[in-house]
């Protein structure tokens, strides 16, 4: 198992990227308060770990995180979602936060089709996970 973790201001500030050989697909998970700049590094960490899988599905579980989790959009849009979709990126499962009323599904819901790939969000892990295998399933 590919198994990569940022630590950011404090121990409990973390961005672990982890390949699931079992269930072919990326997990990036989110903990603690993460500003914009730590946000932008672990973003960047997915994409390093997608350029050695090639996964095609993503678990972006930000269930665990305190406070906003990213503001920059506009980076997510005009950078990590391109390269992403380069490395073969074609389904993400997006878990919110659990006090979130806003992030990625911002973007989503207002321009759908600026995002290439296929895009749910979730409020539990589980129901990500059972719609990534239900996603391979289609294959």
């Amino acid at each position: 198992m590919l198994h990569h973790t940022l630590t950011f201001s404090s121990s409990q500030d973390t961005c672990t990227n982890e390949y699931d050989e079992v269930n072919h697909w990326l997990r990036a998970t989110w903990k603690g308060f993460i500003n914009s700049q730590d946000a932008t590094r672990g973003a960047t960490q997915t994409l390093e770990v997608l350029r050695i899988t090639h996964a095609p599905y993503l678990l972006n579980d930000n269930s665990q995180l305190v406070g906003p989790w990213f503001d920059s959009i506009e980076w997510l849009q005009q950078e990590w979602v391109p390269q992403a979709t380069t490395l073969g990126l074609r389904y993400v499962a997006h878990v919110m936060p659990a006090d979130a009323n806003a992030d990625i599904t911002t973007v989503a819901m207002r321009h759908p089709e600026q995002v290439p790939f296929e895009l749910q969000i979730f409020r539990q892990v589980e129901e990500a996970q059972e719609w990534l295998r239900s996603c391979q399933e289609k294959k």
